[in-house]
């Protein structure tokens, strides 16, 4: 197992020093699941809050630009592509998040934050009808890098 990036030898925690790293073209791809009762994933469209899944997604693509706000030591990217997609299964949402940027570090976490906070928006909008809801299997699913 390699060495923590973010903390020192004295146990310090600092942000990474990305400046001496080539600028590529990166990518990252996350997912989430809200599980649920299928009822509910049939009513997704229909909440008294409006569309949970148009709402999630934009909830999604917010998140992942504001990633550097969230998490302490991510560095603020610009970001070149956010694409949230939604998928109701019978008893679930599947979520994918798929972050892209030319830059000197990656993007898994604004890829996973976005993921994350669309799933927290159905969880939310969803809550009022479905107490059981679980969100699950938040994973990060790819991660490239490539010249620009």
């Amino acid at each position: 197992m390699g060495e923590l990036s973010h903390v020192g030898a004295a146990g310090d925690v600092h942000m990474v020093d990305v400046g001496g790293k080539p600028v590529s073209r990166r990518r990252a791809v996350a997912r989430a699941r809200v599980r649920m009762e299928p009822a509910t994933a049939l009513r997704l469209r229909e909440l008294p809050k409006g569309d949970a899944l148009v709402t999630a997604q934009l909830a999604g693509i917010m998140a992942a630009k504001r990633t550097s706000e969230l998490i302490p030591l991510c560095h603020p990217l610009p970001l070149s592509s956010i694409d949230v997609s939604l998928e109701v299964t019978g008893s679930a949402v599947e979520i994918t998040a798929i972050v892209e940027t030319v830059a000197q570090t990656g993007v898994e976490m604004e890829a996973l934050t976005g993921a994350a906070v669309a799933a927290l928006t159905i969880y939310d909008m969803a809550k009022a009808i479905d107490k059981q809801m679980t969100i699950t299997d938040v994973e990060l699913v790819e991660k490239t890098k490539a010249e620009p």
